[in-house]
């Protein structure tokens, strides 16, 4: 009996180790089929998850990698957005935070932003000023209620994204766009379909491209770019890391999209 204890003790463990990390949203074997696109990684280290959501069929490129929880940088403003929006922390979209005439490293981010063009440029500080105006308890609520990665934001209002305490997988990325995309995070209907609007990238008649980058500025030594596509045949969603910068993350999923012919 205490063998068979032990033994269910253990194996609850690793499920809950394994759910931890996202491996639930990369579905059972029958669902899910390696992706061979070592060349697009340039022999770079990273992963990308690919979900059609029309058949559930994932596709992964370094199935261990993409269980592994890296900080999320810029691509928790999509969090980010959806929590300053439900708290109240920013009326909409259009909002204005006046720059404080700090020069930054990027000029497109010294300038007054809306929640959406900050979105769009990734501008950091305005984010930050966000976090700060949604506070510790709030924030903290929030990143629990959707279970968002390791949920850890001790490493300060204003930073436990860059580089810092919080962390998430690729496959807890996808899982979480995923909902998104389908309106089923613990968020109104309205803040969940203005975040998806602020995400567009490329709209054409055949597709519309929504997606976010981040990159980790200390060292250009982590990317990522996570989203989805709408097509006329479905839905995608896509998380992409890899040792570099969102930038490369960026092409590498647009380079697959068009490969898997999901991207014309």
């Amino acid at each position: 009996m205490n063998r068979m204890r032990r033994f269910g003790i253990a194996s609850l463990a690793l499920l809950c180790l394994l759910a931890g990390t996202g491996a639930e949203a990369l579905g059972g074997k029958e669902n899910t089929k390696e992706l061979h696109i070592e060349e697009a990684f340039a022999g770079k280290e990273g992963t990308m998850v690919l979900k059609n959501l029309k058949n559930d069929k994932v596709y992964v490129y370094s199935k261990e990698r993409s269980k592994e929880r890296l900080t999320p940088e810029s691509t928790f403003k999509v969090a980010n957005a959806l929590i300053g929006l439900e708290t109240a922390a920013v009326r909409d979209e259009y909002e204005v935070k006046r720059w404080d005439g700090v020069e930054r490293e990027f000029e497109s981010w010294n300038r007054d932003h809306s929640l959406a063009s900050a979105m769009r440029e990734s501008a950091i500080w305005f984010y930050q000023d966000l976090a700060r105006m949604i506070g510790d308890k709030k924030m903290n609520e929030y990143v629990s209620r959707i279970g968002y990665g390791n949920q850890d934001i001790t490493g300060g209002i204003d930073s436990f994204w860059l580089d810092s305490s919080l962390r998430i997988s690729a496959a807890e990325q996808a899982d979480f766009i995923e909902k998104l995309v389908e309106e089923d995070l613990l968020f109104s209907q309205k803040n969940q379909k203005t975040v998806k609007r602020m995400m567009i990238q490329d709209e054409q008649d055949h597709f519309i491209l929504h997606g976010k980058t981040g990159t980790r500025l200390s060292d250009m030594g982590l990317g990522w770019y996570i989203g989805f596509i709408e097509t006329e045949k479905g839905t995608w969603v896509f998380a992409v890391n890899i040792d570099g910068s969102g930038t490369e993350a960026k092409n590498i999923t647009l380079e697959v999209l068009k490969e898997k012919k999901i991207l014309k």
